[in-house]
């Protein structure tokens, strides 16, 4: 199979569970070595990389997005977003990028609250600010409302592509949610290992 996608745009990812979609998003994501074929993205193979540059290229090529927002406990809103960036020097830029990205989501007065704190929906909004603090050129989201009422559902849904809009990134979803993946301009079904458009 083959999948091929430009900056500013926008694809889903469908099929039955088990049927190999997150193993593809993680092959995607540099997170899984494909067991055959290759993965490009600016023209790097991350996977010729040693462990080390894999590491980098992952923290700033790519923004994940899981079902489970993941998000550390004892950290703030805030320190949440910010944790990407703890790899490299921080700086007042890149917490006013952080501020800027929760102001966004509309989180800008939850910055000091905790995750326990936060509804299922503005945890997952942080986590989308989380994903785009490095600014990279692909975002992936793996059931982005999958765990999500369906009006929270409908504004992380909103949410993910108006930011999509603003960052001008490749934003790859795979999800259950048929409106969700309606949204995206290439639509794709996983069944039997062969990725089909639909």
């Amino acid at each position: 199979m083959s999948l091929s996608l430009g900056r500013g745009e926008t694809a889903s990812i469908v099929g039955p569970s088990g049927s190999g979609k997150s193993t593809l998003l993680y092959i995607a994501g540099a997170l899984e070595p494909p067991t055959s074929g290759n993965v490009t993205l600016d023209g790097d193979d991350p996977f010729s990389f040693g462990e080390s540059e894999l590491a980098r290229f992952r923290n700033t090529k790519v923004g994940f997005v899981f079902q489970d927002h993941l998000l550390l406990p004892q950290c703030t809103v805030l320190e949440n977003v910010l944790v990407p960036t703890l790899v490299s020097e921080s700086s007042q830029t890149v917490t006013n990028r952080a501020m800027s990205l929760l102001e966004q989501v509309g989180l800008e007065h939850r910055l000091e609250h905790l995750p326990a704190e936060l509804s299922g929906g503005e945890r997952q909004r942080v986590a989308l600010a989380r994903a785009l603090i490095q600014e990279p050129p692909l975002v992936l989201c793996d059931e982005p409302t999958g765990n999500l009422d369906s009006d929270s559902a409908k504004t992380v849904g909103s949410l993910l592509f108006e930011l999509h809009q603003r960052h001008n990134n490749i934003l790859l979803i795979v999800t259950h949610n048929s409106d969700l993946a309606s949204r995206c301009q290439t639509r794709y079904r996983l069944r039997d290992q062969r990725l089909e458009t639909v």
